[in-house]
């Protein structure tokens, strides 16, 4: 176990290139079982939940050799129906693995799913993704294990998302790829990862209509074939690093975005009182801003809340909260997502924010407050990143303990973060 420690009070600034999209790695990982050919893959952020993943791949019996840092090839040609059984053990690591249902099913027509592990930020539903392989054809048996059944194949068909779950269309996508006709995913999620698993997929063979929207028509085929792709920017990490210039005050260049995934987020956080703007597809975040909240017409509270894309992303969250701790004002932060997620902010009010939870969705936050060092423990991977944000702002010495949370999404964090200024350290736990 390894914890990191802080001392808090300097300035971050410099230039910094963001990782490869943690969520949208794990689902165009999972895609390489598809094909019996090469996947060429490139710009995979060596984070936790990527090498539990491809764990899960190899135990299957895909032969994985990495290519370069980043870039890594998978061919999945030696895989047969009786693979298709995923290790318990290696499942239980992530929530992720279940994405490999949908292209195991549609590879062998049947497969066999451990229940998913991660983060504890509360229910999260598998049945988006069972009600998607049953309108394709498959039966379910579950028991304490999923097994999902199709002898004679998936068939094409009308997919409707009862919540547009990011998952659960990935899966119905990786499925109907592989699965010949059309079929209509309705309600689909089009976060830019969903996005980009789309764009892979036309790669190897299928044909995706609608990317970007809410309604995907994919026409599938059996015969899918290798690719090459790269990974997008990591829009996520990018908000978490535009925080962490904002609440320092240290200027911050942010290389190589997709300016159009940062919309939304760089709106929120305006809003919040932290200026951006770009140049080409770098984001720069000014230095020394005095930070103020915004208020709507007749002089109310602002309100931060998530939502599906592409409205503010649910796990910037927890670093919104983080920033509005040091902007002068208050602020509303409602994660209607997931009913955990924000009762992390208790460790916040130990470091000395302001901040009243009304409930489990609802949290009012006032600053600016003068936040003190502390031991604290990161609960899951966002709550771990605005724990660090509120470290790096605070004055003294804080401890973060539990951090491989924060190493399943965040790719070296710490020696990043050095390169800007931090004064952080890994050092093993007592």
């Amino acid at each position: 176990m390894e914890k990191f420690v802080i001392d808090g009070g300097t300035a971050l600034s410099g230039t910094i290139v963001p990782a490869g999209n943690k969520n949208g790695a794990l689902p165009i990982l999972a895609a390489s079982v598809l094909t019996e050919d090469e996947v060429v893959v490139r710009n995979v952020p060596k984070i936790r939940d990527v090498a539990a993943m491809m764990s899960l791949l190899e135990a299957l019996g895909v032969r994985i050799r990495w290519l370069s840092g980043h870039d890594v090839a998978l061919c999945a040609a030696d895989l047969t129906a009786a693979d298709a059984i995923l290790d318990r053990d290696l499942a239980e690591r992530i929530r992720a693995s279940f994405l490999l249902a949908g292209p195991l099913l549609a590879r062998f027509g049947r497969v066999c799913m451990p229940p998913p592990g991660g983060d504890v930020i509360g229910r999260r539903r598998l049945d988006p993704h069972l009600d998607a392989f049953v309108a394709l054809g498959a039966t379910v048996e579950h028991e304490r294990d999923i097994t999902l059944l199709a002898p004679k194949g998936l068939r094409a068909g009308d997919v409707f998302m009862d919540e547009p779950s990011v998952m659960a269309t990935e899966n119905a996508l990786l499925a109907a790829a592989r699965t010949p006709g059309l079929t209509v995913i309705g309600n689909a999620a089009c976060e830019p990862h969903v996005q980009d698993l789309a764009r892979m997929l036309v790669r190897m063979g299928a044909d995706i209509q609608g990317v970007g929207s809410n309604v995907l028509a994919v026409t599938g085929s059996t015969d899918l074939h290798g690719c090459d792709h790269t990974i997008g920017p990591d829009h996520i990490e990018i908000g978490s690093f535009m925080a962490l210039a904002g609440v320092t005050g240290g200027e911050l260049r942010i290389r190589d975005t997709i300016p159009g995934d940062l919309r939304m987020i760089r709106l929120v956080f305006a809003r919040l009182g932290l200026s951006t703007h770009l140049d080409g597809d770098d984001v720069i975040v000014p230095g020394g801003q005095e930070l103020a909240m915004a208020r709507d017409v007749g002089e109310h509270k602002i309100t931060v809340q998530d939502g599906p894309w592409p409205a503010f992303p649910a796990d910037l969250t927890s670093i919104a909260v983080a920033l509005a701790t040091q902007c002068s004002g208050t602020a509303l932060i409602h994660e209607w997502m997931f009913e955990n997620r924000m009762i992390f902010t208790d460790k916040l009010v130990l470091m000395g924010a302001d901040i009243t939870l009304c409930d489990p969705h609802r949290a009012l936050v006032s600053g600016p407050s003068r936040l003190r060092g502390e031991r604290v423990e990161s609960p899951d991977i966002r709550a771990g990143m605005a724990m660090l944000i509120a470290a790096l702002s605070a004055e003294g010495h804080s401890e973060i303990g539990n951090i491989r949370q924060i190493d399943r999404g965040y790719e070296r964090i710490d020696e990043r973060l050095r390169d800007l200024g931090a004064r952080i350290r890994r050092v093993a736990a007592d």
